[in-house]
């Protein structure tokens, strides 16, 4: 079976987040997608199968187990199936873990409609002040993942992680953000639990980060970027319950898997 390597989040190869793609007839066992998680060792590796015309079923997998949402994957597999697997679609519906998400194709890139992250704020404890090396201003919880306001940009280009203490906070993984000049605003991610210590790019994270944006900025369209190390640039936008991402992509491999699926 055919199996696809895409950069999300950028326009130039070795930058923005990789995931596999994986095309398949019908969807595999959960311990063989695992599997090949595992074995493929990016973030996020991604299997889909067409179920109709421009619809899809689509799963995430991790290192670490199944997810229940992941943009940058969602990403690479619209540009998989549009210029690859399935040419000339340029709306494509995917029936998720989280409901129904829908992505289109454009002059810009790929826009993926999705969900707004509802979010409540919680106090700074001890156990964030230790994850962040004592910056957190803020803090938020989705009930998946914590999310902290930082000072500066620049303060979180330079953070140091230490994936120890963010092991010990609730939910799965650690959002870190930040107003920026060049940007609205900035990002950095880190999911240690799921043996991803730091995602390079995170759509999903989006969801929640624009809507806190947008609140202190007062925009509705906004232009992020996650400084990772290898760094990516998502145009977001807010409109009423929904957040609609948009980023481009690009092929950094494709290969064959000995076996059928």
């Amino acid at each position: 079976m055919r199996q696809y390597i895409a950069d999300a989040f950028t326009s130039r190869l070795f930058g923005g987040n990789p995931a596999a793609v994986l095309p398949c007839r019908e969807m595999p066992a959960s311990d063989l997608m695992q599997a090949i998680a595992i074995e493929n060792n990016y973030s996020e590796t991604a299997f889909v199968v067409k179920a109709g015309p421009g619809r899809y079923q689509l799963k995430w997998f991790t290192p670490g187990g199944e997810v229940a949402l992941c943009g940058h994957a969602t990403l690479a597999t619209a540009f998989v199936l549009h210029r690859f697997e399935d040419p000339g679609v340029s709306e494509m519906h995917f029936e998720t873990l989280s409901g129904e998400l829908t992505v289109r194709s454009g002059e810009d890139g790929y826009t993926m409609d999705f969900p707004v992250g509802p979010f409540k704020t919680v106090p700074v404890s001890e156990d964030i002040l230790e994850a962040t090396g004592g910056m957190a201003r803020e803090a938020y919880f989705d009930g998946g993942d914590m999310m902290v306001l930082v000072p500066s940009g620049k303060a979180l280009e330079s953070f140091v992680p230490d994936f120890g203490a963010m092991k010990k906070l609730d939910g799965r993984g650690l959002i870190m953000t930040a107003a920026s000049e060049e940007y609205d605003f900035v990002s950095r991610c880190f999911y240690p639990k799921l043996n991803v210590p730091e995602d390079p790019v995170t759509g999903s994270a989006h969801t929640f980060l624009t809507p806190l944006w947008g609140g202190k900025l007062g925009k509705r369209e906004m232009v992020a970027r996650q400084v990772s190390r290898r760094g990516g640039v998502l145009r977001v936008s807010l409109e009423g319950d929904r957040v609609f991402i948009t980023g481009q992509a690009v092929l950094f491999m494709q290969g064959e898997i000995p076996f059928d699926l």
